[in-house]
């Protein structure tokens, strides 16, 4: 549950990241070191789920090397190790390089030195490096796409691939997940933003978040779209587990899907985006209105997108195989599958985030660049450029 959930972030980080330098949008700028840095956070937590669960959690190095195609589990370590490594990590060293050798000059002490270690010692500022990185960074992200869908979709592949689960079995799966990983990250990083950029003495660039939200609410309509999809498709089918799987649906998971998900998780939000942008193109809306608005959407989105997690997880093992009967899940508070576990997973990418914020901070696009976009100069660029 909380695995399919934090690698979902990551692919939708990313991918929101992927909007300004391979889509050129430029009113997403101020959010682009962010969903860097949030991908990464979230990304160096994802295998700690399935980790947990292993005797000899040391014994993993020789899965994330050695690719084995027969096993979709296995291929994850594979996919993990590309994606960090030769994606990620070196998207986000072109990214800050010029920046850390500014900083390894103008500080001192421990940090002088962490600067200079991350920027591998370089000190090329010339044009033809600035070039460089900037036909290097469009090279990466174009390839981290493919990368970030793989790093999600297969997960969705794996639930989908189980046959003798109805619950899981479905070739929507991949896709649907995709899209709601999709949706995650935006929603998370926009959550983010909104919450960091007061924090820190900054301002909401409203250019920035209306953007961000209109692509977050087409995406919500496109997952929604094919849950839906998904749903028809089952009850038009109408095979042997369709009795089993709509009482589970109605008595077991009412709460979570019917209720959270669906209403409180999709439609609530859709419905607030929705009536935002006609009253917001109509009349004048208050901008603080529209960011509480917004605050509250992207929230909501959030527990949809961990309640469907859960759906999917504890709703495929709620059966019995012989489909005569629903069992009941226990929460444990303690255990490697416990509450208080799943807490400290979901909290601490949270504290990477903080800790690279430390050392990468991206207060200078968040404020800078938000300003430009607001100067209502065409395309967000700055006076001098435009």
């Amino acid at each position: 549950m909380v695995y399919p959930y934090i690698t979902g972030i990551v692919a939708g980080a990313f991918i929101l990241a992927s909007l300004v330098k391979v889509f050129n949008v430029k009113e997403v700028q101020p959010l682009y070191r962010l969903s860097l840095l949030t991908a990464l956070s979230y990304l160096l937590v994802a295998p700690l789920p399935l980790l947990s669960h292993l005797g000899h959690p040391e014994r993993c190095f020789e899965m994330f090397l050695t690719p084995q195609p027969s096993s979709a589990m296995a291929m994850f370590g594979f996919v993990y190790a590309w994606y960090l490594m030769a994606v990620l990590l070196i998207e986000i060293w072109f990214v800050y390089r010029t920046d850390l050798i500014e900083w390894a000059e103008a500080e001192s002490g421990p940090m002088k030195w962490i600067h200079k270690v991350l920027s591998l010692f370089s000190r090329d500022r010339s044009e033809s490096a600035l070039n460089f990185d900037h036909k290097a960074l469009k090279t990466i992200t174009i390839i981290g796409i493919p990368s970030a869908f793989l790093l999600h979709g297969y997960v969705g592949f794996i639930f989908g691939s189980v046959k003798a689960n109805p619950w899981w079995s479905s070739v929507l799966m991949p896709i649907a997940f995709l899209f709601s990983a999709i949706v995650s990250g935006v929603a998370l990083v926009i959550l983010l933003y909104m919450v960091i950029t007061p924090l820190t003495g900054g301002k909401i660039n409203m250019k920035c978040v209306d953007k961000a939200v209109d692509f977050l609410f087409y995406a919500v309509i496109v997952d929604f779209t094919l849950e839906f999809v998904d749903f028809i498709h089952r009850i038009y089918q109408s095979e042997e587990e369709i009795k089993i799987l709509s009482e589970m649906v109605m008595s077991k998971l009412f709460m979570s899907l019917v209720i959270i998900q669906v209403l409180l998780g999709m439609i609530l939000p859709l419905g607030i985006i929705g009536v935002t942008k006609i009253f917001k193109k109509r009349f004048t809306l208050n901008e603080d209105l529209r960011k509480m608005l917004y605050f509250i959407s992207v929230l909501l989105i959030q527990f949809g997108i961990f309640t469907m997690r859960w759906n999917v997880v504890i709703g495929g093992q709620m059966f019995s195989k012989s489909f005569r009967g629903l069992t009941t899940y226990k929460m444990e508070i303690t255990g490697i599958e416990g509450l208080l576990y799943t807490l400290v997973l979901l909290a601490l990418p949270l504290v990477i985030l903080t800790v690279l914020l430390k050392i990468l901070p991206p207060w200078k696009e968040l404020r800078e660049e938000g300003k430009d976009l607001e100067g209502g100069t065409p395309g967000g660029l700055p006076a001098t450029e435009a």
